[in-house]
């Protein structure tokens, strides 16, 4: 993929690639669009600004160095999606959501962060996950360029739940400390949890209380870059048992989680398909 360099913009052509799309899929909570059109977020402790004009890609006040350190990896841009939604096309059903939203790409965000974020995720709405999300690392967080990093399991571990009532989490605050407490004291080891096959990374996530199949599906999607993975949340329950009764087809197989991505964005801008208006 090229890259050029105008001070102080990393600028990149990538196609099949959307700013929007990726970032307000549900799969993410801490970017927001600003006036000018453009996204600033914070991933791994590092502010980004990026905008979108056509294929071109630009992240402001970045190196080269950084870009190749972080963000390539954290956009997944150097995997052809292009190619992937050209298999997944064999289905006529995948083929009709890919082309809703052609520009979705699966986040590599940080283990502990995607765990976390997907724990507060519970019985709850993007915009009401964003805030949760921003109050966490707002109170307990360590400032950084444009705001504050996500807090280590180390910081939160040293907590009780009632310590977390500012960020207003409810019945998910007892879960967030458990997973802190567990990841801190290395009783479950996230960087371990990267290497091991998926069924036993899933049940080690799930030793955590509160961290169910669909959480656990999530962080090792999002957080660890299994493309297997296939979260199972209200809408893509829906959506298999209506239109994919007999199971996902075989086109999907071992890039289930690329097509859930497809399937849940397409299912919750269509609720109609379900009987919904």
């Amino acid at each position: 993929m090229p890259l050029c360099l105008a001070e102080p913009v990393v600028k990149i052509h990538c196609p099949d690639f959307d700013l929007a799309q990726t970032l307000d899929c549900g799969q993410c909570f801490r970017w927001e669009m600003l006036e000018d059109g453009s996204f600033s977020g914070i991933a791994f402790g590092k502010y980004c600004r990026v905008s979108q004009e056509g294929d071109t890609i630009s992240f402001f006040d970045i190196t080269p160095e950084d870009f190749n350190a972080l963000w390539r990896s954290y956009f997944d841009l150097d995997r052809d999606y292009g190619a992937l939604k050209e298999r997944l096309s064999q289905n006529p059903i995948l083929a009709e959501a890919a082309r809703f939203a052609p520009g979705i790409r699966i986040l590599h965000q940080d283990h502990w962060e995607a765990l976390c974020s997907f724990i507060l995720s519970q019985n709850n709405n993007i915009k009401r996950i964003k805030g949760l999300v921003r109050r966490l690392c707002e109170q307990f967080g360590e400032p950084v360029e444009g705001g504050y990093a996500f807090p280590s399991a180390h910081r939160l571990a040293e907590l009780s739940p009632d310590d977390l009532g500012p960020v207003r989490c409810g019945f998910r605050a007892k879960y967030l400390v458990d997973a802190a407490r567990k990841v801190a004291s290395g009783q479950i080891n996230l960087t371990q949890v990267e290497t091991m096959d998926v069924e036993t990374a899933r049940e080690t996530l799930m030793q955590i209380h509160g961290v169910g199949p669909k959480v656990a599906e999530c962080a090792l999607l999002y957080g660890f870059g299994r493309m297997k993975c296939c979260p199972m949340d209200v809408w893509m329950k829906k959506c298999v048992t209506t239109l994919y009764p007999q199971g996902l087809p075989a086109c999907t197989q071992g890039i289930e989680g690329i097509a859930q991505q497809y399937l849940f964005h397409y299912s919750r801008c269509h609720p109609q398909l379900f009987g919904q208006k």
